[in-house]
């Protein structure tokens, strides 16, 4: 366990001038992002990744969390107000939050929000900081093979559980393995799948992958939706001293606030579910669970507390497989590894090892930013809500801009135009087809981890697979593996033969 002084020094670095306007900052773009329909925290830490280049490790990082968490946050407001969730995850702080407040109560749904959403953030960060430390520890004596077998069950599992379709979330991280091999093998030297570009003998670089399949991508879908209206008209927030939010009203939430926090987090702990999981299932179980369930949807305070704090959960608990393992669990998560990989930093249980005044200071930043959110979400209500009327034909090419831009200023040239842009084409048609990107992004994320413990593992064997009765964690992952891709192959299939069937009738 980590001493009381390193813990409590780095709470003092993430308490200075310099960091906490790092973090406000990130919170501060977080919440703008979050309230504007039609961008997501995804496509603004993509963005953003190129802004930390020339801050230090520590400083991008902090950025990037306070980011991650202000745009979950932030994109309540438009739920609530415009019926129009700034991320998919708010999609059901929509099912009580627009009806509360075309009831006349927008400011006090958009309070009940916001105080869900730090709570739920808060706990879960605290419990990140409990559990990661001794996870990590414990990682830290595992060999290559436990390593791989690890790796490979959780790209399965990610697979499994990251989108609609087991093959098509196969496919997804089949080619995110693929790219991650692109570039010089570690052990010959030997150039693989780079076709002559000098450019790729480093690998495929990962800011113009992240920009383009993420955001730019995502602006090509937004394009091709614009003619479409969407949600409801725009509440607007008005003077009434009843639309605000009382002690006594709150108190009656909390419990729905820690339940659903213990839901976010359990969701965000377990790769690739993601924040619209938690959500949606701390919904039902608030509503299946009220005294007044048929109240829900009709503007109950309970329905937006649960679905906020377990959103917001979701997130800081995302991050124990990434401290703890090295494995990202969702596209946030990814996107962290890349701003880390530019720093030079390899994240994972090696971070207690090799940077731990590091780890623990960004523990104490992301202690801080939940803070904050709380501060730019109070004073900033009014503001915030204003920044909902922003037209989508202003949005995105300010976007498509940034996204360029971002390429050019980190010195990629004419190779990074075109890379991006092939990205940008790859990544539409995996959101118009529904393959997970969250597979995508891991499965290439992880790949070079991967390779590298797979062939340990395999020389230290001497190619022997029963080495494995001698690792029983190395042994248990394999079996699991193979016992959730039997279980998800037959889930396939038989959902394969029900659509068939009622084709057929």
């Amino acid at each position: 366990m980590p001493e009381l002084s390193a813990i409590t020094g780095a709470f003092g670095d993430a308490l200075t001038l310099h960091s906490i306007s790092v973090i406000l900052g990130g919170v501060l773009l977080g919440y703008l992002v979050g309230v504007i329909p039609g961008l997501n925290r995804s496509v603004a830490i993509a963005i953003a990744i190129p802004l930390t280049f020339y801050m230090s490790a520590y400083a991008a990082i902090a950025f990037l969390i306070g980011l991650s968490k202000g745009t979950a946050a932030g994109s309540a407001v438009s739920a609530i107000l415009l019926n129009t969730p700034g991320e998919p995850s708010s999609a059901a702080t929509c099912l009580d939050g627009y009806p509360m407040a075309k009831n006349g109560q927008p400011r006090k749904a958009l309070k009940v929000g916001l105080l869900a959403s730090v709570i739920g953030d808060l706990l879960a960060t605290l419990l990140l900081i409990v559990v990661v430390i001794p996870f990590a520890s414990i990682a830290l004596k595992f060999g290559p093979y436990e390593l791989a077998a690890i790796l490979i069950f959780a790209l399965v599992f990610i697979a499994g559980m990251a989108g609609g379709s087991f093959l098509k979330g196969m496919a997804a991280g089949g080619m995110g393995v693929i790219l991650g091999t692109v570039g010089l093998d570690p052990e010959t030297g030997a150039m693989r799948f780079t076709f002559g570009f000098a450019e790729l003998m480093e690998g495929v670089p990962i800011l113009p992958l992240v920009i383009g399949t993420l955001a730019l991508s995502e602006m090509f879908v937004q394009l091709d939706e614009y003619r479409r209206v969407k949600g409801g008209s725009s509440v607007r927030l008005g003077n009434d001293p009843n639309d605000d939010l009382s002690y006594k009203e709150f108190k009656s939430t909390l419990p729905t606030i820690f339940k659903s926090t213990g839901v976010g987090a359990f969701v965000g702990a377990l790769p690739g579910l993601g924040p619209s999981v938690g959500s949606f299932m701390a919904y039902g179980l608030a509503k299946r669970g009220a005294k007044d369930p048929d109240s829900y949807g009709k503007g109950n305070p309970n329905g937006i507390a649960a679905a906020e704090a377990a959103d917001n959960a979701v997130i800081p608990a995302s991050y124990i497989p990434l401290f703890g393992l090295g494995i990202p669990g969702s596209v946030s998560a990814a996107l962290l590894v890349g701003a880390f990989m530019i720093h030079g930093i390899q994240v994972g249980p090696l971070m207690l090892r090799d940077h731990p005044q590091m780890l623990f200071t960004i523990f104490a930043g992301m202690v801080v930013a939940s803070l904050l959110m709380l501060a730019v979400g109070w004073y900033g209500l009014r503001i915030f809500a204003k920044v909902t009327n922003v037209p989508q034909n202003i949005v995105i090419p300010v976007v498509i801009f940034f996204c360029l831009a971002g390429i050019q200023v980190q010195g990629y040239g004419t190779f990074g135009l075109l890379t991006v842009f092939g990205f940008a084409i790859f990544g539409y048609f995996l959101k118009k087809h529904d393959y997970s990107f969250v597979t995508f992004l891991v499965a290439f994320i992880v790949t070079p981890m991967l390779e590298m413990n797979l062939r340990q593992a395999v020389i230290l064997s001497g190619g022997e697979i029963s080495i494995l009765l001698q690792r029983p964690i190395a042994l248990f992952f394999v079996v699991a593996t193979g016992l959730m891709v039997l279980h998800l192959l037959w889930s396939s299939f038989r959902r394969h033969q029900l659509r068939r069937r009622s084709m057929a009738s």
